[in-house]
């Protein structure tokens, strides 16, 4: 492909205005493609890092940032199959971090807020007050994040073991918790929400065009390889993360994107694979 100098003029002119209204919230494509096929992990959990640790143009600072992306997936990123795994180290260790997607709810007969995790499959640990305070997403389906977590094997947990104590029985039993795992810190490394009046700010310094090509850049799409009907129908299939109550069928056959989409750009769409659903699920029962 000959090399156009007006492609790279304008992916310059984009990549300064992104650099200037969305500096710290934006990542580079092919280091998410480099990191994802090592590691089972949503794209946007993996990209919310490397806008933590790789925004920059230096390519010295870029690598290391890299290097600390895959050094922390590789430490904390629990997967389904090694939770009790992680759980073993816990108790060994006595604290450990984790990367897990996290849902918290309120716990009414114990006035106390609890947690659930998606891969270590634990729930009912208390959390504090503050977190589903601060980020109330936790609440709303729950958030992939970085969870300091300490096993206390001394702590008064409710063991349900009795005791022989020369002629009674002792009840380890003193207070309400159930488990001797606690929420020492927790931070979001998915947006815990999103600021909708700063988007729109920036978004006025792009003209249409230019945002077209920010949004399929963002799907991992190259908008200088399409022609101007293929961008408009790449723009179609994201139609229903944003307009409520819309209904879209895309036939096609395997391995062409109709499901990726939903699966790894947003955490806020339900995926539905393999075929095996029927009307009645789709529309009404989504347990």
């Amino acid at each position: 492909m000959p090399f156009d100098i007006e492609a790279e003029d304008r992916r310059t002119v984009i990549k300064q205005k992104l650099r200037k209204y969305f500096d710290g919230k934006i990542v580079r494509k092919d280091l998410t493609k480099k990191i994802k096929e090592g590691a089972n992990v949503p794209v946007y959990v993996l990209e919310f890092l490397l806008g933590q640790y790789c925004s920059s143009d230096d390519p010295e600072i870029i690598e290391q940032g890299v290097e600390s992306v895959k050094k922390i997936l590789a430490d904390n990123f629990v997967r389904p199959d090694e939770a009790q795994k992680i759980l073993s180290l816990l108790r060994q260790k006595g604290s450990h971090t984790v990367i897990d997607k996290i849902t918290v709810s309120l716990n009414i007969k114990r006035d106390r807020y609890e947690a659930e995790f998606s891969n270590l499959g634990l729930s009912g640990v208390p959390i504090d007050e503050e977190y589903p305070t601060k980020f109330d997403r936790l609440l709303c389906g729950g958030i992939w994040c970085i969870i300091r977590l300490e096993y206390d094997s001394n702590s008064d947990y409710d063991s349900g073991i009795v005791s022989a104590d020369g002629d009674h029985l002792r009840s380890k039993k003193k207070n309400q918790n159930d488990t001797p795992i606690k929420i020492i810190n927790l931070n979001p490394i998915q947006m815990p929400h999103v600021d909708i009046n700063e988007l729109k700010e920036g978004r006025k310094q792009f003209t249409k065009e230019e945002w077209m090509d920010v949004l399929l850049r963002s799907i991992g799409m190259e908008p200088d390889m399409l022609d101007t009907r293929e961008k408009w129908l790449l723009l179609t299939r994201m139609l229903p993360l944003v307009e409520n109550n819309f209904n879209l069928c895309e036939l096609g056959p395997r391995s062409t994107g109709k499901s990726h989409l939903y699966k790894e750009i947003s955490p806020n769409s339900i995926l539905v694979s393999g075929g095996q659903t029927t009307v009645a699920n789709l529309f009404y029962n989504m347990g």
